[in-house]
This record gives C-alpha cells, structure tokens and sequence, in this order.
C-alpha cells in the first residue's frame, strides 16, 4: 500500500514538474478526446454524480478530499443526486444532452445498456493498461467484481460500492429454540418451521428483503441466467418460486412491507432472520442494539450475487477530465482505501488482499467481514442486456404479486406472468 501510496505522489511530482511542457493531442494544443493523456499540465475539475447518504457521502467526501489532497491539480466536485431512483431519472433525462453529463457517475450497468450502444462511455481498458498512469503494480480488482462493470464485453466500469447478500439471524432466538444457523436451504426451511411452530406462529423464520434477488439467484443456482431466453413456466423457476410461496401459504416465511426491508420486523423480533444486503449492517446493528445478540452468516445458498453500483465515465469528458477521473477511481481501488470505504460503509471490499486482512475480518465495528470470504467464494452479476433493467425489476412485481396471492393456483399465475415479462423484454 505505502508504495501505491509513492507511485501517487510519483506521478504527482512527475506532473508538476512537466507543467505546461506536454498534453497537447494537436496542433492546437488541445488533446484529442480518445488520446490518453499522461500528465495535466493545467487545473483539471471533474463532476462525479452519486447517490450516497449520511455514512457513506461522509466517507467518500473523506476520501475525495484526501486525493485532491495528493493531486493538487487535480479538483473533484461531488455531485449527490439524493437516491438511486433519482440519480437513475437524472442520468436518463440529461443523456440526450451529453454536455450536460458528469464526467463520471455510479451507475448499475444497467441502466447504461442503451448509452453503451450509442458509444456515449468511455471504454476504460486503455487507461487500466497503460504504461504510465495505467494500474501497474496496484492490485487488480476481484475478476468478478471488475467483469460485472461490463457492458458487452467492454470494459465500460470499475466497481464502486459493492455488496452481496448475507443471513441475518437473532442468535438469542435461535439459541432459545435450539436451532443451528442453517446452511442450505433446506436447512432454512426447517429452521423456519422449527421457530414458527414453537413460537405457537408468533415468529416467522425467515423473509427475502429482494424478491428478484431472491428468484434470479435461486435459478442461478440451478444453471440458468436471467435474460431473454428466460422461462418462468420451467421445472427450475416454478420450484424457486414454490419454495418461498410454500413458506409464504403455511407462515413460516414472509416477504417484507412496504418499506421493502425486513430490518424492522426483525429487530422488532417479528422474525427470527432475514436475507438481506450487507450494506444493511448498520441498520441492524442500530436497531437490535440492547434488545437481542445478532449474528451474520453465508447465504444459505453456494452460488450469491455480487451487487451495488460501479463507476462510468461518459465520453463528452475531454481528454484531460478523463485521465483525472481515472486516477480517481484508481485512487478509490486502493487497498488501503478499500480497507477504509469498507469498514466506514459496511460495503464489500474490491480486492481480495483487504477481504482476507485480519484488520478487515477483525472489524470490531460490524460483523459481516468475518464471514464475508465464505459468502463470496462464487458470485455472478445480472447479465446485462437490452431491457435486462426493467425486466430485473418486473421479476420483483411478479414475485410479490405470486407471494401476496398463494391462497390461489400458484401455477396459473406463474402462466399469467409470462405474458407480463415478455412485454417488458420486447419493449
């Protein structure tokens, strides 16, 4: 780390004693776009739009300041869009008008299918590559992580604040039940009865807080992908989706309320775990704290998802704005960094020298980095594709839809769905 640490201010050095000497692409003296430049001869600003709050904003307004701090020709002006949803409208809304675009955003690839196809992102591969300014000798990125930042192969992103599902359980419940922390699904199903049937139905086993994590990951671990090709009438889908309706019918599972988390009903001890996204630690711990011992463990599942946001850059940044936004999301892909942003966040490291730290797994602050590498040893991402986005989000309407209505034929309305899905699909 201390000699990323040096190769930083190397460069930095490097860049102030050139000033003014290079960066030209052309006659002009103004760089061609597509030519990588090496060093910033002038003041480079970049925008960065995101959509992080409280915690998190704090810890990236941290981090922010430290690299301006380390490249003082270098100025980061952090842009927060308030949510997702927004920063998903904003981004959409301004992509007709690329002059209006940041120079670089977080974004899930996703919702950037269409931009990538009207050639509006940088590809970022070059940059990584090269000689000078490229990641050298910093340690690269967990494959996984870095291949979900693609788009059609193309190295469009660098995975940002990263997360996976993990198992949330009330380890006094558990304990005064005399259940063990269960390990695969069938294990859960039978926790979840055990609990539910000796509480005399007071306490529910376990909920999913993402129904269409709960679905895509479910086939994923029976061989299919989420795309196109998708048949929610097969063999595989119909024993995902049975499985939770199961649960649902007889009591023993439930789904989250309208705020679409399980957070509450657990720490209110309604129910006795819940599947949900590490980054959600901290609401846990908030909420639990002096009421009950809770515990975190592996999905009860081998294969999980590798989710969260990464970062883009759009090609309307002019040349010296895209090597300036490189080397600050190059700067963020740092271990010593990553080790910060991820004890600060409670979000997945994205390299795999901080995941194994014992100062990480050590972490007396949460209790997710202890288990963190066993609940990672397979991910996979959504496929990205056109009108993946919107079909990923019907898949929650349709799970919920199914959940909310098992008193009735589970299989007709699976039937009824696929009409539903196919729409979106071919929209």
């Amino acid at each position: 780390m201390k000699i990323n640490k040096l190769a930083t201010k190397m460069f930095v050095a490097t860049a102030a004693l050139v000033l003014g000497a290079c960066g030209s692409g052309n006659e002009e003296g103004t760089a061609n776009n597509d030519e990588i430049l090496t060093e910033l001869p002038e003041e480079t600003t970049i925008t960065f739009w995101h959509a992080m709050n409280s915690a998190q904003e704090e810890a990236l307004v941290k981090l922010t300041d430290d690299f301006m701090a380390e490249n003082e020709n270098i100025k980061v002006e952090l842009q927060n869009q308030s949510s997702y949803p927004d920063l998903q409208a904003k981004i959409n809304s301004t992509l007709p008008s690329p002059n209006d675009l940041p120079t670089i955003t977080q974004a899930y690839p996703g919702w950037l299918w269409n931009a990538a196809q009207d050639e509006m992102l940088v590809d970022l591969q070059p940059y990584i590559d090269d000689e000078t300014i490229g990641w050298g000798d910093q340690e690269e990125i967990i494959n996984s992580l870095l291949a979900g930042a693609k788009i059609n192969d193309t190295q469009y992103g660098v995975p940002f604040n990263k997360s996976t599902e993990m198992l949330f359980y009330n380890a006094d419940m558990l304990a005064e039940y005399n259940v063990e922390v269960p390990t695969t699904l069938e294990e859960l199903k039978e926790a979840s009865q055990s609990i539910y049937e000796q509480s005399n139905g007071e306490v529910v086993g376990v909920g999913f807080d993402s129904l269409n994590n709960y679905y895509a990951i479910g086939m994923e671990n029976k061989g299919i992908s989420i795309n196109k090709d998708l048949d929610l009438t097969s063999e595989e889908s119909k024993e995902v989706i049975n499985y939770y309706a199961d649960g649902v019918r007889d009591g023993y599972f439930r789904i989250a309320g309208s705020d679409g988390y399980l957070s509450g009903p657990f720490a209110n001890e309604q129910v006795a775990m819940f599947v949900g996204s590490i980054a959600g630690e901290g609401y846990v711990k908030q909420d639990t704290e002096g009421k009950f011992e809770y515990g975190v463990a592996a999905r009860p599942e081998p294969i999980n998802l590798q989710q969260g946001t990464d970062i883009y850059m759009f090609n309307s940044a002019a040349a010296e704005e895209r090597t300036a936004a490189f080397l600050f999301m190059k700067f963020l892909s740092e271990p010593e960094n990553q080790l910060y942003w991820a004890t600060a966040t409670g979000y997945m490291p994205i390299v795999e020298s901080v995941v194994n730290s014992d100062e990480y797994k050590n972490s007396t602050e949460t209790k997710v980095p202890a288990h963190l590498n066993e609940a990672t040893k397979e991910l996979f991402s959504i496929p990205v594709e056109e009108n993946a986005d919107p079909a990923y989000n019907e898949i929650r309407s349709i799970m919920e839809n199914i959940l909310v209505n098992t008193d009735k034929d589970i299989d007709e309305l699976i039937e009824n769905s696929v009409p539903q899905l196919e729409d979106v699909w071919n929209q």
